[in-house]
């Protein structure tokens, strides 16, 4: 793969909007700061990006895509190529007081929160304190208890592995509790198509009154990925019960279990903070641990919002 991909590099080398880090360390492309090494490329253009998944595909090298890296738990040796989209901000384009706007997949979900406090766009509320880019989180359907961005958004261009472009309309059926239902294997979100609810003052008190909780609350200043587990959701005919992961993790004791570096945080239980030169598999071995504590002692299977790529 190395040698295909310098290949690559060297036929895409006066494209300006194409960077290759090849053999380097990735550490700092997640937000748990988890040892890591490998390949990464990172675009800022949309035919760039085109240009660059079909030499990807011609050469048979794997390849995914990542935001922050919060809900991406990198691998310690990388048997893929990271694609990091970097797309151009339009800064004025809030500018023009309208009901949707189109942003670019990258777009920083902190300064969406930043422009709902200003404007007071309703429904936007929702990002506050989510560590992600647009279309990282749009991909896992990220929320709070104050909703999920799934609710806010009515397009979505998708570009797949053959680099043909496509829009998909949201509907009822696009998202469910974190998780997307229309991206195929490849696809990648490059353009967002972003709603709000209306105009409210009161969403910035919203808003810092929200992340006050967090910070209270939750290790936001440790080198986590968020929220590690989803909480368990069992619908029937009568009733929805929700068995919450964080909660259930802390009655079990578990707060300040370590593997190596890495440990459960004892400010939250459902956060794993990397207290120094923690990598996938220790990652990986907590997260095991906790779920079968948590399958003996509860009976269900608990499911993890980060993903494991391989």
């Amino acid at each position: 793969m190395l040698k295909s991909l310098k290949y690559i590099s060297e036929k895409l080398k006066d494209d300006k909007s194409i960077t290759f880090e090849v053999d380097k360390d990735l550490t700092k492309y997640s937000t748990m700061k988890l040892k890591a090494h490998g390949n990464i490329v990172i675009v800022q253009a949309l035919d760039s990006l085109v240009l660059l998944v079909k030499e990807l595909r011609a050469e048979n090298i794997p390849y995914k895509v990542i935001g922050w890296g919060a809900n991406f738990i990198i691998p310690q040796e990388l048997n893929f190529v990271l694609v990091k989209l970097n797309f151009p901000i339009e800064k004025n384009i809030f500018d023009q007081q309208d009901s949707e706007y189109w942003l670019p997949a990258s777009f920083p979900l902190n300064v969406l929160t930043s422009v709902a406090s200003k404007k007071g766009f309703m429904g936007w509320e929702v990002f506050t304190g989510v560590p992600a880019s647009l279309g990282g989180a749009l991909a896992m359907n990220a929320g709070t208890s104050l909703g999920e961005i799934g609710e806010l958004v009515k397009e979505v261009k998708i570009l797949s592995p053959e680099g043909e472009l496509r829009c998909h309309k949201v509907d009822k059926d696009s998202f469910s509790y974190r998780k997307n239902h229309f991206l195929l294997k490849g696809d990648i979100i490059v353009e967002v198509l972003l709603t709000h609810k209306g105009l409210d003052k009161g969403v910035s008190e919203i808003i810092k009154n929200y992340l006050k909780r967090r910070t209270d609350s939750q290790p936001l200043k440790e080198k986590t990925c968020g929220c590690m587990f989803k909480n368990y959701v069992e619908v029937t005919s009568s009733q929805e019960m929700t068995c919450r992961a964080g909660l259930s993790i802390d009655i079990m004791g578990l707060k300040g279990i370590s593997v190596n570096d890495l440990r459960i945080s004892p400010m939250h239980a459902n956060f794993m903070e990397n207290r120094g030169l923690a990598a996938s598999s220790d990652v990986l071995e907590l997260v095991q641990f906790t779920k079968r504590e948590l399958k003996l002692q509860y009976g269900v299977e608990f499911e993890t919002e980060v993903h494991f790529p391989k």
